[in-house]
């Protein structure tokens, strides 16, 4: 079931979209916090984001190039400011399609099922993992954080995937390295210790302190 995430802060016309695109067997989340537009869109992992200009905090351009800065996500922009400016800007922020209020749902609903067809009949989706604001994305293996990227090596990567996917979980030096030798990197408890180390020195330079800890005889953990 494809997943549709609706950034509007006019809560009758997120329910209205809402009501007909589950009618239509999608799945649908409006953001709650407009605050936290990115927290919420990387616990969702949605195949299609809805988003409107006029927002409280920050507007629909900020948050369409912070999902442009971690997902190929496609975007509609659905906004009464149908202005050429605004429509020629949101579409070279990256934005897949731009409907103007007030419209009509079929029209709505025909044009996010085409661009769900083209985008994923195809093409496998890309989930993406956040933690404390960090975002890790799974399809081209790539960290944000605060609109930054955090280059990261495989063996960084897979230790942090691994880490990620069992947050607020312990994981061990041994489930670690088997997830290592899966992917044919041999590693010893030093080599996962210098790993382990260098990725957390990255992690705190970009902000992320204490982001991995250590649980003593057992093996780490991301709370």
């Amino acid at each position: 079931m494809y997943r549709i995430f609706i950034v509007e802060d006019d809560p009758g016309i997120a329910e209205g979209i809402k009501r007909q695109a589950e009618a239509w067997g999608l799945e649908v989340r409006c953001a709650d916090d407009l605050r936290n537009v990115m927290g919420e869109f990387a616990a969702f992992s949605p195949h299609l984001v809805l988003l409107d200009i006029t927002l409280p905090f920050f507007n629909g351009y900020h948050w369409c190039s912070a999902i442009r800065a971690v997902s190929k996500v496609p975007i509609i922009f659905i906004s009464s400011a149908a202005d050429s400016m605004n429509i020629v800007m949101a579409m070279s922020m990256g934005a897949d399609d731009f409907i103007a209020k007030p419209f009509d749902g079929s029209v709505l609903m025909a044009k996010i099922q085409a661009i769900l067809r083209r985008s994923y009949d195809f093409a496998p989706g890309m989930p993406i993992i956040e933690h404390r604001g960090a975002i890790l994305n799974t399809d081209d293996n790539s960290l944000s954080y605060n609109g930054k990227s955090i280059a990261l090596t495989k063996n960084e990567y897979r230790i942090l995937l691994c880490l990620m996917q069992s947050r607020g979980k312990v994981v061990s030096r041994e489930k670690l390295m088997e997830k290592l030798w899966e992917t044919d990197s041999f590693v010893d408890e030093n080599t996962l210790t210098v790993n382990v180390g260098r990725l957390r020195k990255k992690l705190d330079a970009a902000g992320l302190e204490g982001f991995i800890a250590t649980k003593f005889g057992v093996g780490y953990i991301v709370e």
